[in-house]
């Protein structure tokens, strides 16, 4: 049961935002940042029993120019945060970021001068992924709804738009130190 059983007169209609979308989603080339024990778990979901390869992920590139998913796996100190934004800085334009493991989402356990208590001190990120490491199940899971968030982005005037709207809501968001309830 193929398309075209799906499509009798053969005929299919989309917009260019939505192959451009397809195609973005279909062929991820990840850039390797591994810092620490979420490296291993990053590698492990290349290999053969979770295969990434399933997803177009199937080369991590080890040159910047080359990739454009950026996962930062690991606790990144504050000398490392130089070099972190200079391979970013790198990546050619669409790029995401996924912080993979508490250390690269918040600091983790090493609430110190040493470490950046989140890279998002230092990148945006697109994806957090929690987990004392992350299994590669779950960073499978944070890839696929990577994804999603790239299928549905939108191009040009369209894409300044979604910015400025995602800005707009992120400023009119509650500061995380005057949040109260579960979150303190």
């Amino acid at each position: 049961m193929g398309i075209e059983e799906k499509l009798p007169s053969g005929v299919l209609l989309t917009t260019v935002e939505g192959v451009a979308g397809y195609m973005r989603k279909a062929s991820f080339w990840p850039a390797t940042f591994g810092l620490a024990c979420c490296a291993i778990e990053m590698m492990t979901s290349g290999g053969p029993k979770y295969d990434l390869a399933r997803f177009g992920m199937e080369v991590f590139r080890a040159s910047p120019r080359q990739a454009d998913l950026l996962i930062v796996a690991g606790r990144v100190s504050n000398k490392m945060a130089p070099v972190l934004r200079q391979i970013y800085d790198q990546m050619a334009e669409p790029k995401w970021v996924l912080a993979m493991g508490v250390c690269a989402s918040s600091g983790g356990m090493f609430n110190n001068y040493a470490i950046v208590q989140g890279v998002d001190h230092v990148v945006p990120v697109d994806m957090y992924l929690p987990g004392c490491p992350p299994r590669p199940e779950m960073l499978i899971d944070a890839i696929m709804k990577l994804h999603a968030q790239v299928q549905d982005t939108k191009l040009g005037s369209n894409r300044l738009a979604q910015i400025e709207e995602l800005e707009a809501g992120a400023l009119k968001a509650l500061p995380t130190s005057q949040m109260r309830g579960l979150l303190r």
